[in-house]
């Protein structure tokens, strides 16, 4: 008993020498603190509009303790600091940070007011530590600040435009509610719109989208800081509701190279008509991760070309009455194929191109793919509900259908620790290289990127993007 006494005394004093070296304050000016960067960068943020919340670790890796009189800012400006509740640097005084502990520090961006110019403009502050051993350490903090047009208002319903509209390259747009267009709309090439929590863009009259590859038009979530470190808010779908293209009479739609990035519907593309329909024209488009619908064709004719319909939840294409055309276009249903729970929602088990031509109303539905893909993780990737197969009038020539059992694209997986997205051009291996009609090539002669599909020596591959060594 008294050998078992001795053992766990001897354990004590031990825990105690250990402990009272850890808890020891160092006045050895040597001895500093570390951080979890050296400078905290929040991606561009609005003008008028406040950041998200980062946070930054300081850790003490020295076996004794360190106190750090206080905390300030070079020029304390919109950068706001919270460590442990307290906002008010000027309060926060003598604290100890224990040997192998650590400590949260949380920054934000409060509103910047409107900036000069139309480019983004850095801003720059340092968040000093001064410790009790006369040693000063900083970090440094960085922003930038983005004028933009602000349409809407968070918790209106609906924003009507009457008059013929145009968004310009000059500045971003934030849309915050439904955007109703009752007159042309047009998007010039490099215009941005920034689309709010449930926001979405109705057009009941005709659209013209002049992108081109060098300016594409862009249309994403307006959340520009991240879910985690490796993971923009971009990549993450529903942080918008879609885009619907609405008409009670024919009306024209022109879209060359616009990226519809992570809403609920991409894009849905609608009309009563039975006799003369809208009319759908794309070009260089891209149409991208979404929890529910790709592209919804519905009573309209379409001729799309050179796109990529990509990673949603639900159907990437649904088509219902009306003539449509791909050609060249891929089709890769992916949505989710990743080791990270990012999406609100999850991979319905459907096709990733549906066709139905089972309504007995007209128009009856005529879709045919020319030197496309339609691919995806999940069997039956093609469906075409007709009465009589044989009797369908669509046509399919030079495509590559199925389920993915071969690598096909150069990446249909998100690896997010590596920082690798998905990347659906050709791999070097793909079977669907060398298979498109050279036919139907000649009527589409650069890919999406500009790389040549038809020449001397040349093959033709299906889908939007040539294989390019």
């Amino acid at each position: 008993m008294g050998y078992r006494l001795r053992v766990i005394g001897y354990m004590v004093a031990l825990f105690l020498m250990v402990s009272c070296k850890e808890y020891q304050v160092s006045d050895d000016p040597s001895m500093r603190l570390s951080f979890s960067v050296d400078t905290l960068r929040f991606d561009t943020v609005f003008t008028e509009q406040g950041s998200a919340t980062l946070q930054l670790k300081v850790y003490n890796d020295n076996k004794q303790a360190l106190v750090i009189r206080s905390v300030s800012l070079a020029v304390n400006q919109v950068f706001k600091v919270n460590i442990d509740g307290e906002a008010n640097l000027s309060l926060l005084r003598d604290i100890t940070i224990y040997g192998g502990d650590s400590m949260q520090v949380f920054v934000r961006v409060t509103d910047f007011g409107k900036v000069g110019g139309n480019d983004a403009v850095l801003t720059e502050d340092l968040l000093r530590f001064h410790l009790a051993n006369g040693a000063s350490q900083q970090v440094v903090l960085e922003a930038y600040a983005q004028n933009a047009v602000r349409i809407g208002h968070v918790g209106c319903q609906r924003t009507e435009i009457t008059s013929p509209y145009t968004f310009t390259a000059d500045l971003p747009y934030i849309i915050f509610d439904t955007l109703i267009f009752g007159a042309p709309v047009t998007f010039d090439a490099g215009a941005r719109l920034f689309m709010h929590q449930g926001a979405c863009l109705v057009a009941l009259d005709d659209v013209t989208a002049n992108g081109t590859r060098q300016n594409p038009i862009i249309i994403r979530g307006d959340r520009l800081d991240r879910l985690f470190d490796s993971v923009p808010y971009a990549y993450a779908g529903g942080s918008w509701n879609g885009i619907y293209l609405q008409a009670d009479q024919p009306h024209t739609y022109q879209l060359n190279y616009m990226d519809i990035l992570s809403g609920n519907v991409g894009l849905s593309c609608y009309s009563e008509g039975t006799d003369v329909l809208p009319n759908l024209r794309m070009d260089g488009c891209r149409i991208h991760n979404h929890t529910l619908y790709g592209l919804i064709l519905n009573n309209i004719d379409a001729y799309v070309t050179n796109t990529e319909i990509s990673n949603c939840a639900s159907y990437c294409v649904y088509c219902d009455g009306g003539k449509h055309d791909f050609v060249h276009t891929t089709v890769a249903s992916y949505f989710g194929f990743t080791n990270i729970r990012i999406q609100a929602a999850s991979k319905e088990n459907v096709a990733a191109v549906y066709i139905n031509n089972l309504s007995k109303k007209e128009p009856t539905t005529n879709t045919s793919f020319y030197n496309s893909i339609i691919t995806g993780y999940l069997p039956d990737q093609l469906v075409v509900a007709t009465p009589l197969e044989k009797y369908y009038p669509g046509e399919f020539v030079g495509n590559y259908i199925g389920q993915d059992t071969a690598k096909i694209f150069v990446n249909n997986y998100y690896k997010y620790k590596e920082y690798v997205y998905y990347d659906f051009r050709l791999d070097s291996l793909s079977p669907a290289r060398g298979i498109g009609d050279t036919l139907v090539a000649d009527t589409c002669k650069t890919d999406r990127n500009g790389v040549v599909r038809v020449g001397e020596g040349i093959t033709p591959d299906a889908g939007c993007y040539q294989y390019q060594p």
